[in-house]
């Protein structure tokens, strides 16, 4: 048996083809152009593949409410072409199989709990910290979603004291994307955050922010680990000072787990998202 994979991004599309044992067949990079083109390529890679079903995690937001008419649909983006964009109906006009549909995150949180940093445990939070800020989550083993999926990274978080930078995100200006994401780095201390890795005052501010965010979602889901990727978070001098501020702010109001194994970086690195996808795929054959 065969599955494939989608993990749909703002600037590529990775496709993979598995057996059952999630040993990668063929894998391919396409880039992120406009829907017939990327598309295209996207049908010409399956097309040569008897798959049982497919997994998509796409970059959002997208419609994950079955009961919704635009279900399957990547909808209020501003990446060109692909606003209201049926993606599931698309795929589902190609292929007469089960498309499991999800997002980026929440497939790499997915990947991680099954195969990854958080193997063995019920309940995980994905979080990538890059050019953008997104979090997804496996609570008792299944994806979260409700009315829609979560959206963790336009939380609104408290102003850092040092902090004269109004914000990136076009919706909220000082969400926690709009502070913390690699763009405001830079935008804030003219510099990409690969080249402030020395700088101290950098990520002790980036570490007051995170860590406000990691402060809510403990609160919320009361998550067995906190898994973060991303290309910021690759910045590895992050976790302690996340840590220790994560600390300072629970002020030892509810127990925690031991913070070195709470937050942590993904065990599969960028194969997070492939992975959950496939993941996603048999889940959805069931």
């Amino acid at each position: 048996m065969m599955y494939g994979a989608i993990e749909a991004g703002g600037t590529k599309f990775v496709c993979a083809v598995s057996d059952e044992n999630l040993n990668i067949l063929e894998r391919v990079s396409i880039k992120t152009t406009v829907p017939d083109e990327t598309m295209k390529s996207v049908f010409e890679f399956f097309d040569k593949y008897e798959l049982e079903s497919i997994g998509v995690g796409s970059f959002g937001p997208i419609d994950v409410n079955r009961q919704s008419k635009t279900y399957g649909y990547i909808t209020n983006t501003p990446k060109k072409g692909w606003a209201n964009y049926n993606f599931v109906g698309a795929m589902k006009g190609r292929y007469n199989v089960p498309i499991g549909w999800s997002t980026d995150v929440n497939v790499a949180a997915l990947g991680e709990l099954k195969k990854g940093a958080a193997v063995g445990l019920n309940s995980c939070i994905y979080l990538t910290v890059g050019t953008g800020i997104g979090g997804g989550a496996v609570v008792n083993g299944k994806l979260l979603e409700g009315y829609g999926h979560p959206e963790m990274g336009h939380i609104l978080v408290k102003r850092h004291k040092d902090d004269k930078y109004e914000g990136k995100c076009p919706f909220h200006k000082a969400c926690l994307e709009g502070v913390a994401a690699g763009p405001a780095i830079e935008e804030r201390w003219g510099k990409k955050a690969y080249d402030l890795a020395d700088k101290k005052e950098v990520w002790e501010m980036e570490a007051y922010y995170l860590a406000q965010a990691l402060m809510t979602y403990t609160l919320i889901l009361s998550p067995e680990r906190i898994v973060m990727g991303g290309g910021v978070m690759k910045q590895l001098q992050l976790f302690p000072l996340i840590r220790k501020e994560l600390e300072k702010l629970m002020a030892n109001y509810v127990s925690m787990p031991n913070l070195d194994e709470y937050i942590v970086p993904p065990a599969l690195k960028d194969n997070a998202g492939i992975t959950g996808c496939l993941l996603l795929a048999m889940d959805t054959k069931k």
